[in-house]
């Protein structure tokens, strides 16, 4: 009698347990499934979301973030320059996929998995270059010794440049900066390249830049003026010769790699002044391992990046970071680098912990 019971209560229990999963898979499709919902295929998520497996940290695949919230469009862009933040990608040229380019397999780290133009409709608005002398050209490799290599070659510089010069043309608010780790020797091989690409129309000229820790220019004022490209080299000479910043006249970087990840530590790269050096008004902030690692990104870009973003504000003389820098940009557990971003845009515009919140 009592297993009939039982046996009758599973049999009228279960076809609901079953239903109301239905109901919920079926409410969460199509484009309805929130952050952190389980999901099948980006097209489940909402917009501003796609469906990933940081399998460090979860089982299965779930939404995450896949952009950038805008800081112009939230609160407005009448504040000087360096009162936002902008998401930044590290290596941004060296993306995992990009077919050889010299005929040779390439045998090199990759650093990213969307294309340049892929990053910044996401909301990347910050790249990391490394151009070399190549073939004749200026091409992004991943190389060391400060020559390029045809198995450490990616693309021509050339290509890139054109990708952001049509994201510029179709964005006429938006203002890229491009940080170059620069080993071009050729007499005016960069200022050749922008040339060809068309990005001088939008160049914004060092005269321009505050030299001891004034405020930047009105955003609303570069965008009215076309100046909306911002380009840093790490060759000193090259501000005289080809009118291109040189970084570390203008921004202050913590180390990279690993040794810019120990947890409470922060504390400048060698090229760098000190991090409290307020001279310099921009302030970069570091978060990659010296090897990338797509598998352990997740948890990276998620898990330690606010940690250090609070820990490098107080070595950088309570300055909140202008551009943070991260690996695989989009690999997260959640809000990743993306919610680091409004992070501090909230704290440099509206001392709120969010952008969003700025506006209410």
């Amino acid at each position: 009698m009592f297993c009939s019971l039982i046996m009758g209560l599973f049999r009228r229990i279960i076809p609901l347990i079953c239903l109301a999963l239905l109901s919920y898979a079926s409410a969460c499709s199509n484009g309805a499934c929130k952050l952190h919902d389980s999901c099948s295929s980006n097209g489940d998520c909402e917009p501003g979301l796609y469906c990933f497996n940081c399998q460090l940290e979860f089982s299965g695949s779930r939404c995450v973030r896949s952009t950038v919230s805008n800081p112009f469009e939230i609160v407005n862009n009448s504040l000087p320059f360096n009162k936002y933040a902008f998401l930044t990608t590290h290596n941004s040229f060296a993306i995992d996929g990009e077919p050889s380019h010299t005929g040779v397999p390439r045998v090199t780290f990759d650093n990213q998995e969307d294309t340049v133009t892929q990053q910044l409709n996401n909301g990347v608005r910050a790249l990391m270059l490394d151009t070399y002398d190549f073939k004749g050209d200026v091409w992004l490799c991943h190389s060391t010794g400060g020559k390029c290599y045809d198995f450490t070659a990616f693309e021509p510089a050339l290509d890139t440049m054109m990708e952001i010069e049509a994201f510029l043309s179709a964005n006429p608010s938006e203002i890229v900066t491009l940080i170059l780790e620069d080993y071009v020797q050729a007499p005016n091989g960069l200022t050749k390249v922008f040339n060809e690409s068309g990005l001088l129309q939008y160049w914004f000229p060092v005269s321009k830049m505050p030299q001891n820790g004034e405020d930047w220019p009105l955003v609303s004022d570069m965008v009215a003026n076309n100046e909306r490209l911002l380009v840093f080299t790490s060759i000193r000479s090259k501000q005289e010769t080809e009118g291109i910043a040189y970084q570390w006249n203008f921004m202050v970087e913590n180390q990279y790699g690993d040794d810019g990840m120990e947890a409470g530590k922060c504390f400048n790269r060698a090229e760098s002044s000190l991090l409290n050096d307020t001279t310099k008004s921009l302030v970069l902030v570091n978060y990659f391992p010296t090897i990338p690692v797509k598998l352990t990104s997740c948890l990276q870009n998620s898990m330690g990046l606010v940690d250090m973003l609070n820990t490098c504000y107080i070595a950088s003389g309570h300055r909140w970071a202008n551009f943070v820098a991260v690996n695989y940009y989009k690999r997260s557990d959640g809000g990743g680098a993306f919610q680091a971003t409004d992070m501090l845009n909230g704290r440099l515009l509206c001392g709120c912990q969010d952008v969003h919140n700025c506006s209410q």
